[in-house]
């Protein structure tokens, strides 16, 4: 039952990082012209995307300097996501381990 409790908190947060990547793609078609942010639809995409993330970044972005309009505060994020991963997964097989 605690083992799949922690597969759940492995799977949201892959998910979390694939929001991420495709809030971060999305950005950039945006920002390059590749996509119209005329349409209901791409801005609509770009909206709930951004809505999720935002709260996300904005630590991050309290904490890091300013480096001249490029973001990293996605590339801190996932890398912290994939720490909590690596953790979690170690919870995981140390409480698997306890109670065996």
């Amino acid at each position: 039952m605690l083992y799949a409790l922690f597969g759940i908190i492995d799977m949201i947060l892959q998910v979390l990082v694939w929001i991420i990547i495709a809030q971060v793609i999305v950005s950039w078609l945006v920002a390059f012209n590749v996509i119209n942010t005329q349409s209901n639809f791409v801005r609509t995409v770009l909206e709930v995307l951004e809505r999720i993330t935002d709260p996300l970044y904005r630590p991050i972005r309290k904490i890091m300097p300013d480096f001249g309009g490029i973001d990293f505060s996605p590339i801190v994020l996932i890398l912290a996501i994939q720490i909590l991963r690596k953790l979690n997964e170690g919870l995981a097989l140390e409480t698997s381990a306890t109670l065996m």
